[in-house]
Order: structure tokens, then C-alpha cells, then sequence
């Protein structure tokens, strides 16, 4: 039987699309946290089929624009003394910075030491690099 601690202080990301928990773990390189981490791979979901859940047992800052950017549909409820005291809908950024890589061999970024950097650009979840306007995959 799976049996995973309750939060005491802490996050809750649910909703994560199946196979992209990792990604969001290290992007915010919680490998780093001396607090528990705990990443549940293809739960059992009424929305989807399959998700990811990440539990964090402490309340770290947290860049919600790398997890939006990853699971937009994703949320975030923080637990305080062991209950959920808000939940938190994340909402797309407007820019990403270091977080994919631009995907046009040619562009400037990739081929001189500067950011990454790409910009919402529609509705959709567009992301577009700003140097050369190939969109972030």
C-alpha cells in the first residue's frame, strides 16, 4: 500500500499532466529542499485518466510561473497546520526566462551566452522567443 505523510506546512500541486511532475521538480530544483518531497506519478484522476501530484512539507517560495508554464492547469493548494487554506489557480506568465530552450538552431541565444527568453503571445498559451519568434515547444 502507497502511504504518503500529510502536509503539515506546505504545497500541494495537483492537476499535473501525467509525466510532467518531474519536469516541474526540476525546474524548481526541489532536489535541493531538506524538507520532504514527495512525487506521485500517474494517480488515478475524475478529470483525466492520469496526473502527477508534487507535495512539498514546507512553505518554500515557489516560482508559480515555471509551473504554470509547465501545467497550466494545474493548482496549488497551500496547507497551513494541516489544512488547506487556499487553492490557488495559476495563471499563464507573460514572459519565461531559461525554462525551454529556443528550438531554432540559428537564433542568437543559442549561439551566444544570453537568456532564453520567450513571450506570451496569445490566448492559447503561446510562447514566442523574442530574438527570433520561433514558438517555445
Amino acid at each position: 500500500m502507497l502511504n504518503i505523510d500529510s502536509i503539515e506546512n506546505g504545497y500541494v500541486i495537483d492537476h499535473i499532466p501525467a509525466g510532467v511532475g518531474m519536469k516541474i521538480y526540476n525546474h524548481l530544483s526541489l532536489n535541493k529542499l531538506d524538507c520532504q518531497v514527495a512525487i506521485i506519478t500517474n494517480a488515478k484522476s475524475k478529470k483525466n485518466e492520469v496526473k502527477d501530484i508534487i507535495k512539498i512539507n514546507s512553505l518554500i517560495d515557489l516560482d508559480f510561473d515555471i509551473i504554470a508554464f509547465l501545467a497550466p492547469n494545474a493548482t496549488v493548494n497551500v496547507i497551513k497546520d494541516s489544512k488547506r487554506v487556499e487553492k490557488r489557480k495559476l495563471i499563464l506568465p507573460l514572459e519565461i526566462k531559461n525554462v525551454v530552450k529556443c528550438a531554432n538552431p540559428h537564433c542568437i541565444c543559442n549561439n551566444e551566452n544570453i537568456d532564453h527568453i520567450f513571450k506570451l503571445t496569445d490566448t492559447n498559451g503561446t510562447y514566442r522567443c523574442i530574438y527570433c519568434e520561433t514558438i517555445a515547444l
